[in-house]
């Protein structure tokens, strides 16, 4: 459970928790029982160890982790190379090539935002195999609202990128006269064509980092290159 430095040390005492020493205790017994959670449990932090603290520039706020084999990987929204694009992560791609001009990328590995400053958090962190929001209520809400807390209190000028309304309450916390709230209803196909096709939220991002001073977010995401002997499926 290592987390990147600045992570570590703002967290420790909320790891240490009892809470949380609960919740890690609880998902260890699932695994000991041989039920499949995901993500696997050297990626379930992935999201910590690839954007640290003072990193961060932009927050981009999930739900739950994807329930089917091979998909998560610690980031919200995102699935390993190799996977079909999920339904909503495919209107983020269409969203950005109408906002930016910006391909549609090959795969949904956004491991790039990741390592440009953009926090891929899941609300919860795990979840039991085709048991959608089995998680939820464990632990991790508590976890994450630490995490967005201390987001809003020490940083100046991030983006929180808020889709749909279980998203937009865990935000009702953050302080909008220090940072830019973005909200949309979410990308999946039951609502994106109710105002998130059309937000414009990561030029409207790019636009407030340059602003603020701060490097904007290169938003393609490179070609995945197969290893020798692969072929991605992607479709």
């Amino acid at each position: 459970m290592q987390l990147a430095a600045k992570w570590q040390a703002k967290l420790a005492s909320e790891l240490d928790a009892g809470y949380m020493q609960k919740l890690l205790s609880f998902i260890a017994q699932q695994r000991a029982k041989g039920i499949e959670v995901f993500p696997q449990e050297e990626e379930c932090f992935s999201a910590f160890k690839l954007t640290d603290f003072d990193q961060v520039k932009v927050v981009i706020l999930g739900q739950d982790p994807y329930h089917g084999p091979g998909q998560a990987h610690g980031l919200s929204f995102s699935v390993k190379p190799g996977v079909k694009i999920p339904p909503s992560l495919m209107n983020m791609y269409k969203e950005l090539n109408q906002d930016l001009n910006i391909p549609i990328a090959d795969h949904g590995n956004l491991q790039a935002w990741a390592q440009q400053g953009v926090l891929l958090l899941n609300s919860v962190m795990t979840v039991e195999r085709s048991k959608p929001n089995s998680h939820q209520k464990k632990g991790w809400e508590t976890f994450t609202d630490k995490v967005v807390e201390l987001l809003s209190q020490e940083h100046e000028g991030l983006v929180f990128m808020l889709w749909g309304s279980y998203a937009q309450k865990k935000g009702k916390a953050i302080d909008r006269d220090k940072h830019l709230v973005l909200e949309a209803v979410h990308p999946s196909p039951l609502s994106v064509y109710r105002g998130f096709f059309g937000c414009q939220h990561f030029s409207l991002a790019n636009h407030y980092l340059k602003q603020q001073g701060k490097t904007e977010i290169d938003w393609l995401i490179p070609t995945q290159t197969p290893q020798q002997g692969q072929t991605l499926s992607l479709f």
